[in-house]
């Protein structure tokens, strides 16, 4: 009999996604191909966040909260990593530093992530 080694959730994530099926949040995780990715995938995990926190069901905020430390932690890595090209590592600095505003105060993200995009297309 043949046995399976364990599949990493990010690895069934893009499976399901190959698949073109939608899926919602929390389990579509965290997008971070693009700052539009990113801001529509954390803007989506907040709402089950807020609705996860109201409903007291603190497992499930417990859940979306890991995904967006995930996240964070992959840009992370990428942004320190030497052979990552240098303005894909800025890239990834600054995804890193929108997650972490959201771990922060998630509620406080959607008026931030506005004003944080104006002030960066100004300069």
């Amino acid at each position: 009999m043949m046995s399976l080694a364990p599949v990493s959730e990010s690895y069934l994530r893009d499976l399901l996604r190959a698949t073109g099926l939608p899926f919602d949040q929390p389990y579509s995780g965290i997008r971070q191909h693009s700052f539009q990715e990113l801001e529509e995938s954390l803007n989506g995990m907040l709402q089950v966040y807020l609705e996860s926190v109201a409903a007291g069901n603190r497992d499930r905020a417990r859940y979306c909260r890991r995904q967006v430390i995930a996240a964070k932690d992959r840009a992370k890595f990428l942004a320190a990593t030497p052979r990552t090209e240098e303005d894909k590592r800025a890239e990834k600095a600054e995804m890193a530093q929108w997650m972490l505003v959201w771990l922060e105060n998630p509620e406080v993200f959607p008026a931030w992530v506005e004003a944080r995009k104006k002030a960066t297309s100004s300069d």
